[in-house]
């Protein structure tokens, strides 16, 4: 589904609540479908989306030559005026040459403050890539937001079933939203573990399939937000400015993070 020109959000209401675009990217180390490395365009994606805060996965930081060397979350929040969180899940001593950490990971970005994060590794075996989930604490308008990025497994299902339980145990806050590649359909049983915990935002308020993948041809819907119980997403759209930009198809949804009872 063609996402539409943003908008701007919606006044927050006499009660407290806060309107937010929401976004999950997987950015592919902005290495698109033709082979370009472009973070540009990918700040362009998340620009024209008009979202506020968004989890991105597959992000280089000092990496490698593959990105140029470059600090991707640094690099993007320039280009877009925000702030940035980074989750390194790959963490290597400098290479030969280099002065800076090889890292390979989640990040978040957001025009809103963000007042603390941390990274937490997810369960991992077989020598599989170790995985993990970024929390982002963000101050939107004077209401906190919790907000987490991840990336799961893509190779062993049993991997993914441990680690999406350890996210539900690990999001205890409310409000919170917690979005990724999840790197499973809808009906697999690592699904059924989120969804027993959060609502499905394109459940909720998506039309259509959601397919985000592959960009250029999607058949399958793997890059999901959820939402606890003060987080109500009243539209989901998958973003089809670019599809060239990265391997996934974004998602933004326009979310209401309710005030305290």
């Amino acid at each position: 589904m063609l996402l539409a020109a943003p908008t701007p959000a919606a006044a927050d209401d006499a009660k407290g609540a806060r309107v937010v675009d929401v976004m999950t990217f997987n950015i592919h180390h902005a290495q698109g479908t033709d082979g370009v490395l472009d973070l540009q365009r990918i700040a362009d994606v998340i620009e024209a989306s008009g979202a506020d805060v968004v989890g991105l996965q597959e992000v280089d930081r000092h990496y490698s030559a593959r990105s140029g060397w470059v600090d991707q979350p640094a690099a993007l929040a320039q280009l877009l005026g925000w702030h940035s969180a980074y989750g390194a899940n790959i963490d290597s001593p400098p290479p030969a040459g280099q002065t800076e950490r090889s890292q390979y990971g989640t990040a978040v970005l957001s025009r809103y403050p963000i007042v603390a994060s941390e990274n937490t590794h997810l369960h991992n075996a077989d020598g599989k890539e170790q995985r993990g989930l970024l929390h982002a604490t963000i101050d939107v308008r004077g209401q906190r937001l919790d907000f987490y990025s991840t990336h799961l497994e893509h190779s062993s299902q049993a991997i993914r079933s441990r680690q999406a339980a350890e996210i539900v145990d690990l999001v205890d806050k409310d409000p919170a939203v917690v979005v990724g590649d999840f790197n499973a359909y809808p009906d697999a049983p690592e699904i059924a573990t989120l969804t027993a915990a959060f609502d499905d935002a394109w459940e909720v308020a998506g039309r259509g399939d959601g397919f985000t993948y592959p960009a250029e041809a999607p058949r399958g819907r793997i890059d999901n937000l959820y939402v606890t119980d003060r987080v109500r997403p009243v539209t989901a759209e998958v973003v089809l400015t670019d599809p060239v930009a990265s391997d996934h198809l974004p998602v933004v949804s326009r979310v209401v993070i309710g005030p305290k009872g």
